[in-house]
Parts: structure tokens; sequence; C-alpha cells
């Protein structure tokens, strides 16, 4: 086979798995929403809804780039419309596995306190690294939105991986089984971080859309939202009640959270006058004492 013949057979096997992922976006969210799932995985319902709207978008852009009068007049909407919303879904796939681990850590609420400031400033300094990289000498405004999304996408993606990865042990501690919703919304979520982290290093370098990492990367984002489907669609195993012993990590790691930030107790030491003493307060330990020297054996 040539290689024009090639390229014609990645590029139309690209572009069917586009509309099929494009079909189970819609059908995972469809799933989600007629579960009464919606409020529960509110971001990952965003990341789908945002992953659906997009591919809605450029499609109907690249159908009007047909020539090249037209690829310069809707290329930058393209331009603009892609990076956008890759930038949305980094930020939402990261709040979705935020929002896992707040289910999961939910009978645990210091742990899930403890987190919940891990991850704020875990995030905070992810942007401001990615801000801080995208900067560079004579760089143009387009080249600034692809360094600056690509790198907000790689630290979204190690960010996500790390704490799916604390969520994914804390699975049967915490009663959840592996038919568990939370279990299969971050098996799903896991090859999307997983897929981005490769697919982000190459794409600035290389302009060539009809790849096999683009066909692997259409085959991982579609067997992601199968899985979210099926999760949804099938019932969810009830929660089992949760039995640690005394010695767990989690236990002993769910106290010291939920100390934090409590007013501590106070004991008297040594050095306190007498004036801070009320009379009736003095007269009892005058007596306690006299009766100490009285009575030795009661000392």
């Amino acid at each position: 086979m040539s290689l024009g013949g090639t390229a014609m057979k990645s590029q139309l096997l690209i572009n069917l798995l586009s509309s099929a992922e494009c079909i189970a976006s819609a059908v995972a969210l469809a799933v989600i929403f007629f579960r009464g799932q919606f409020r529960n995985y509110l971001n990952l319902s965003l990341f789908l809804a945002v992953r659906f709207a997009s591919d809605i978008a450029l499609g109907g852009v690249m159908m009007k780039m047909q020539n090249r009068a037209s690829y310069k007049t809707f290329y930058p909407i393209y331009f603009y419309v892609y990076w956008i919303s890759y930038a949305l879904e980094a930020v939402l796939l990261l709040m979705a596995v935020y929002g896992i681990y707040r289910l999961a850590m939910a009978p645990l609420k210091g742990l899930q306190r403890l987190g919940t400031l891990v991850f704020r400033w875990a995030a905070a300094i992810s942007l401001a690294v990615s801000v801080g990289l995208a900067f560079g000498p004579h760089i143009s405004s387009m080249r600034f939105i692809i360094h600056l999304v690509t790198q907000l996408q790689q630290t979204s993606s190690i960010l996500t991986l790390c704490l799916l990865l604390f969520v994914c042990f804390a699975i049967r501690p915490m009663g959840l089984s592996y038919g568990s919703r939370v279990f299969g919304t971050a098996l799903g979520l896991g090859l999307l971080p997983t897929t981005n982290l490769v697919a982000s290093a190459w794409i600035v370098g290389n302009k060539n859309m009809y790849s096999g990492l683009s066909l692997a990367n259409g085959i991982a984002i579609c067997a992601s939202f199968l899985i979210w489907t099926a999760y949804f669609a099938l019932p969810e195993p009830k929660r089992r009640m949760i039995i640690l012993p005394t010695t767990s990590p989690f236990l002993r790691w769910n106290q010291i959270s939920q100390a934090l930030g409590d007013e501590p107790g106070y004991v008297a030491i040594a050095g306190v006058p007498p004036e801070m003493f009320a009379d009736a307060e003095i007269e009892v330990m005058k007596r306690a004492s006299r009766k100490m020297v009285e009575y030795p054996e009661m000392a």
C-alpha cells in the first residue's frame, strides 16, 4: 500500500473515532443524567459536556476548511476552540478526580478536609508553574497559548494520576468494591491523563494530525467513555460498613486531620499567683493543707 493510501486510511479511522467519541460522550452524559448522578459527579458531567460541544464545534469548523481561502478564514476559529476546550478539559478532569476523592473519603471527614487543603495548594502551584513555563522570548500569542495549555495539561495529568493512585489504594478500606461507580469513574479517568501526558509532549513539535498516536488517543478516550457508561448504567453495589483496626493509618491520619485547626487545651504548670484564685478557693486549699499536716497518712 502506498504512503498516500496509508494516510487516507489513517485519516478515515481518526474521523470514525472522532464520531464515535462524540456519540460515546453524549451517551455517557445521558446515562449519568438519567441515573440521577449529575450532581454527585458534576465535574465529570461538565467534562463530558465540554468534550461533546467541542467535538461538534471542531467538526463543523473542519467541514468549512475545504480550500486554502476558507482555511485561512476558519483556522483561527478552530485554533481557539480547540485550545480553550483543551484547557477547560484539563481543569475539569482534575476537579472530577477531586470529586471522586471526596466521595471515596466521605466516611473520614478529617482526611477529606486534609485532602481539600493539599489539593488547593497543589492546584495553585501547578497553575503558577504552568504560567511561568509558558513565557519565553519573542513568543507569539498563539505559541503562548499552546505552551500554557500544554503545561497546564501536563501538570494536571500528573496531579490526577497521583490522586487517583491514592483513591485506588483507599477503595477497599473505605467500604467500596471494584463494582462501585467511584472505582469505575477512577478507572476511566486514569486512561485520559496517561494518554494526555504522551499526546501533550508530542503535539507541540508534530504537525501531523493523522498518526498512530492520534489513533491510540482516540481509542483510549472512547474506552473511557464506554467504561463510564457501563458503570453508571449497571446497579451499584451498596457500600460496606467500614471497620478499621486501631493501627490503621487511615484512622490515625483522620484523627490527626480532625484535630488540625482546633483550639488546643491548656494546662497550668507553675507560677500561678495567689490573686488569680477566689477567696473561697484559697480557703479550701488552706484547709486541705492543714489536714495533710495533721493526718500525713492521707497525703
